[in-house]
């Protein structure tokens, strides 16, 4: 006999900012599923993301408006429909250039908490 599936809800499922430039929606990100967590990202037109690092794996799928993923200091345009895999420990950071703002979803794997996120631009936030 299987175990029926259960759901299970992010515990943080609204908008809110983030000092790292960034609003973010947690759409998935629960410890009943430590494998993975997805969220939705808007950046305002005009701004830059804070230079950072993961421990974990992460992909972007762009949803709407164009601008710059910078991985290890690599500039690659994107725009809605584009997806992009970062490695661990690779810098990175999104630059909206547009005048629109830039949105899209992350898939990290194992699931992101506060523990693998490395702030690359010197100060505590």
């Amino acid at each position: 006999m299987t175990i029926p599936p259960k759901p299970f809800k992010s515990p943080n499922p609204d908008e809110f900012w983030l000092d790292e430039r960034i609003y973010i929606r947690e759409i998935m990100n629960a410890p009943e599923e430590p494998d993975i967590s997805l969220a939705r990202f808007r950046v305002p037109a005009g701004s830059t993301t804070q230079l950072h690092a993961l421990t974990i794996s992460e992909w972007y799928i762009m949803e709407s408006g164009t601008g710059i993923v910078e991985v290890d200091g690599h500039k690659i345009e994107m725009s809605a429909g584009d997806n992009i895999k970062i490695n661990p420990g690779q810098s990175q950071r999104v630059i909206n250039m547009g005048a629109e703002e830039l949105v899209f979803q992350s898939i990290c794997t194992p699931r992101w908490t506060h523990e693998c996120y490395k702030n690359l631009e010197g100060d505590d936030t």
